[in-house]
């Protein structure tokens, strides 16, 4: 017998989960929106199985829900949980990158047949919406699961099967501890950026020819200013402690900069600088430290013309090289481009470095 399962909210990750589940033919997807027309278009792709507005009967015929929908939207689709009379335990987990506040909706339940286990597919796209939905969205990614304590290791497992098809990597984590990483190298990242670009507009009204020089290092570091600003509000706001503490340790960070500037201090500024380059570098290289993926770098030299990365590419699958990421690191009319090729194997970057360099490309690996 097929196991049902529920996708409430049918955006990005909603419909990215929903379209690697459906992959796996013991899951039986349903779908649940608000936005009418999303439903028809993930039924009519085979996103989902079936569609439905009312997600309280819905709970009640599945055995796994996953709620993917903003935080407090979230929080109130939990609440209501205590709604709805259940015959055997469910299932219900999220998808949110706050689960402080949402676990603590989830443990405020009364309803004794719902078994939470907060999640987060560390994984996402510029694109929004189901029409952006992509089954491999998080192959690779970290699926952080947060249990509540009362949560047996049967339940997870149960949890984790229906997701296999993600093929992400499960780590378990506490809520607070989630919620802390998370801060530092998600949500006050966003933060940062969005103070350098209205910092850079501020600056626009002295030099009008200035965003003709956001160029490279500027639009790489301020990408993610680009994203959702209600989305991110919301979040903020389920993590606003966190996020003001982040903020006081920036200023203080800052503080100790200007003094270094201020004062001329040579020697300081470039250890700090060197501290930034070693730890930075070695950020993903040894897996024992953590849930960051090892990849392995090559960076190449290419003009900008048509079909100049295609070439790359295509030289690198003729020799069955695989590829992991690509990522175009500069590039402005009538110069030189840089590509940032990522490999998940050492012996890939090797292969790929001594291809590339044969081919007379200017081939360089970061030691």
């Amino acid at each position: 017998m097929a196991r049902k399962v529920l996708v409430a909210g049918l955006g990005l990750i909603g419909g990215s989960l929903a379209k690697a589940m459906q992959k796996d033919a013991n899951n039986y997807i349903i779908g649940y929106d608000l936005d009418e027309e999303a439903l028809a278009y993930a039924l009519k792709e085979h996103i989902i199985d079936e569609k439905t507005d009312d997600y309280l009967d819905a709970v009640k015929r599945v055995d796994i829900v996953i709620i993917a929908t903003p935080t407090s939207s979230t929080i109130e689709l939990i609440k209501r949980l205590d709604e709805v009379e259940l015959e055997r335990e469910v299932i219900v987990s999220d998808v949110s990158s706050v689960k402080g506040s949402v676990l603590e909706a989830a443990n405020a339940l009364k309803n004794e047949k719902i078994v939470f286990i907060g999640g987060h597919p560390m994984a996402g796209s510029h694109k929004a919406g189901i029409h952006a939905a992509k089954e491999h969205l998080f192959e690779n990614a970290i699926y952080v699961l947060t249990p509540t304590k009362t949560c047996s290791k049967t339940y997870i497992e149960e949890l984790k099967d229906a997701l296999k098809e993600t093929k992400s990597h499960f780590v378990i984590l506490q809520p607070e501890e989630h919620d802390e990483m998370t801060s530092v190298i998600s949500h006050f990242p966003h933060l940062i950026a969005a103070s350098l670009v209205h910092q850079a507009r501020k600056w626009e009204q002295v030099h009008a020819f200035l965003p003709e020089l956001a160029a490279g290092g500027f639009r790489d570091i301020t990408r993610i200013a680009s994203s959702d600003p209600k989305l991110w509000q919301d979040i903020f706001q389920h993590n606003s402690e966190k996020m003001s503490r982040l903020l006081q340790d920036w200023i203080n960070e800052m503080v100790t900069l200007k003094e270094y500037l201020d004062k001329n201090s040579k020697k300081e500024m470039i250890t700090y600088l060197e501290q930034a380059k070693k730890y930075r570098d070695g950020l993903g290289v040894d897996r024992k430290r953590g849930a960051l993926p090892s990849y392995y770098d090559v960076y190449v030299d290419i003009k900008d013309q048509p079909g100049s990365i295609a070439k790359v590419a295509q030289l690198l699958a003729d020799a069955k090289i695989n590829l992991r990421n690509i990522r175009i690191l500069e590039i402005r009319d009538n110069i030189n481009g840089a590509l940032r090729l990522s490999f998940t194997h050492h012996r890939d970057q090797e292969n790929a470095y001594k291809l590339l360099k044969k081919h007379g490309y200017d081939v360089y690996i970061e030691v």
